[in-house]
C-alpha cells in the first residue's frame, strides 16, 4: 500500500521494518512441512502463554500473549512449538546486517523490528518508498522472511504505518497528509495507550486521536499527569521529533524463565540457576560486555515477586561469576512458598576491557577487579568459557554443558538442539529469552524481562 503522494519532497524520512510473525515465520523458513499450517511458538506448559502466530493461525484467533491453553482449544490441530531462540537471534542479524547497508542510522527496537532515518540516503537510493521496495525484496531473497514497512516523516507514523501495511506491506504518509491520516484512527494507535490509559481518555469523550488532539492540554494532564499526559497530546497532534537512535545503550542481558508447577526445592532452584547463569555470561560475551551487577528475580505462587541484586567486586561476563552470585542471592531468599518465576540478569554493563578481570586463586565465584593481569585459574576459566561458547557456536547449544545438569537430569535439548530443563520452560508471558535490547522496550531491550501487566501502558 502507497500513500497518495509517493514520490513528494521530503523532510526527515523515517522507515519502521517489521517482519511479520517473526518466531513462527522462522520456524516455517527452517521447516518446508510447516508450510501453510498454523503455527503457535511459545511456552508449552500449563503456563505458557502464546509468543508468535503464523497468519494461519491468527485465523482461529489466536494472537500474542493469548494462553497457550486457549490457544490449543482455539485450534488443536496448530503446531505448537517451543521457541527457538538462538535461530531467531542469528535471523535478527541477518535483517540488522541489511538495514545497516542502507543507513548507519538503524535503531533495533527487538529482533524483529527497527527505525531507520533514510534521509541521507534519498540522494544516493532514491526516495523513501523505492528504498523500502528494495529492503523488503533483500529480505526476503537473503533471509526468507517477509517485512512490512512504513515510512513517515516520524518514528510515531512510521510505527502505525508498518502495524497498518501487515502482513506483506508498505504503506506511505506523505508530507502534508500526516493530519488527515492521524485524526481518524483509534486512541489505542499511540504509543503508552494501553487498556488503563484508553478507559481514562474515554472518561473524557476520547476514542479517536483527533478526540485527543482537539483536548485543552491541561485536561488531558490532570486525567494522566503532567509526563504522560503533555506527551500523548503532543503524539496526538504529530508533535514527535525522537530521533533514530543507533547504537541503543544494553542496560541489562538477562533470562528467565516460569515452571510448570511451583518449585520449593532449594537444590533444584540452584540447578535452574547454574543454567540461567551460564545462558546470561554466553550473551555477555557474546555481546562484549562485562556485568559490575547481578539481578536474581523470584516470583511465588502468588505472584509476589522480590528482586535481590549485588554488586561484584569486579566487572565480569565469566558464567561462573554469574552463578555464584546468583546462588548467594537465592540463599537469602525462602523457597518453600513455591517458585513460579526464577530469573538472572546482568545489569550496569560495560565494555569489555582489553585486559580482563582476575579470578582469585581458591574462589571459584568472586571477581578480582577489572583491568588486573589474570592469574592461572581466571586464565582457565577464560579459556573454558571461550572453548565452551565456540564449540556451542559450531555445533548447538545442546553440544556442552555442565555435567551437573547431565547428571541430575536438569538439562535436556530440545526438537532442535537448545537447551532447556525439563522442569522449567521459557514462557513468553514473563519475557523468556534474552533481555538485552528489546523494546526499552525499548523493549528494553526491554528490557523485556519482566512480567508485562495488561494494565500496564508501555511504550514500544
Amino acid at each position: 500500500m502507497i500513500g497518495p503522494d509517493d514520490h513528494a519532497a521530503p523532510g526527515r524520512v523515517v522507515l519502521h521494518v517489521d517482519l511479520d510473525a517473526f518466531y513462527a515465520s522462522v520456524e516455517v523458513r527452517d521447516d518446508a512441512a510447516l508450510r501453510g499450517r498454523p503455527v503457535v511458538v511459545g511456552g508449552l506448559g500449563p503456563r505458557g502463554v502464546v509468543a508468535a502466530a503464523s497468519y494461519e493461525a491468527r485465523r482461529f484467533g489466536i494472537r500474542s500473549a493469548m494462553p497457550m491453553a486457549q490457544a490449543r482449544r482455539a485450534c488443536p490441530d496448530a503446531v505448537f512449538l517451543a521457541p527457538r531462540f538462538p535461530a531467531y537471534e542469528e535471523a535478527s542479524r541477518a535483517v540488522m546486517a541489511i538495514l545497516h547497508d542502507v543507513t548507519p542510522l538503524v535503531e533495533p527496537l527487538s529482533l524483529d523490528e527497527a527505525f531507520l532515518d533514510v534521509t541521507g540516503s534519498l540522494r544516493r537510493l532514491g526516495p523513501g518508498p523505492e528504498i523500502a521496495r528494495s529492503l523488503r525484496a533483500r529480505i526476503r531473497e537473503e533471509t526468507g522472511l517477509v517485512a512490512s514497512v512504513g515510512i513517515a516523516g516520524t518514528k510515531m507514523l512510521a510505527k502505525i504505518t508498518s502495524d497498518l501495511s501487515k502482513p506483506d506491506g508498505l504503506l506511505v504518509v506523505a508530507p502534508g497528509t500526516e493530519d488527515a491520516f492521524l485524526r481518524p484512527l483509534p486512541i489505542r494507535r499511540l504509543w503508552g495507550v494501553g487498556p488503563a490509559t484508553q478507559r481514562r481518555l474515554a472518561a473524557l469523550g476520547v476514542s479517536t486521536v483527533g478526540d485527543l488532539a482537539d483536548l485543552p492540554v491541561d485536561a488531558v494532564i490532570r486525567s494522566l499527569g503532567p509526563s504522560v499526559g503533555r506527551h500523548l497530546h503532543d503524539l496526538a497532534n504529530n508533535v514527535d521529533d525522537r530521533p533514530v537512535v543507533p547504537e541503543r545503550e544494553v542496560k541489562s542481558i538477562g533470562h528467565e524463565e516460569t515452571f510448570p508447577t511451583d518449585v520449593d526445592r532449594r537444590d533444584e532452584l540452584e540447578r535452574h540457576l547454574a543454567r540461567m547463569g551460564d545462558r546470561v555470561a554466553a550473551r555477555l560475551r557474546a555481546a562484549g560486555v562485562v556485568a559490575r551487577t547481578v539481578q536474581l528475580k523470584l516470583r511465588y505462587g502468588d505472584f509476589r515477586t522480590l528482586t535481590r541484586s549485588t554488586t561484584l567486586p569486579g566487572a565480569t561476563d565469566r558464567t561462573a561469576d554469574v552463578t555464584g552470585a546468583a546462588r548467594r542471592l537465592l540463599a537469602g531468599l525462602d523457597v518453600e512458598p513455591g517458585v513460579r518465576l526464577l530469573g538472572v540478569s546482568g545489569q550496569n554493563l560495560a565494555r569489555r576491557p582489553a585486559v580482563q578481570e582476575e579470578l582469585p586463586f581458591g574462589t571459584a565465584d568472586r571477581p578480582a577487579a577489572v583491568g588486573r593481569r589474570p592469574g592461572r585459574r581466571g586464565r582457565d576459566t577464560r579459556r573454558l568459557d571461550g572453548a565452551v561458547d565456540a564449540v556451542r557456536s559450531r555445533f548447538g547449544d545442546a553440544a556442552v554443558g555442565s555435567a551437573a545438569l547431565l547428571a541430575s537430569g536438569g538439562l535436556v535439548a530440545d526438537r532442535r538442539g537448545s537447551l532447556w530443563g525439563p522442569a522449567s520452560e521459557q514462557d513468553p508471558e514473563v519475557g523468556a529469552g534474552p533481555t538485552g535490547p528489546t523494546r526499552s522496550r525499548r523493549r528494553g531491550a526491554g528490557g523485556a524481562g519482566g512480567a508485562q501487566d495488561p494494565e500496564e501502558d508501555r511504550e514500544p
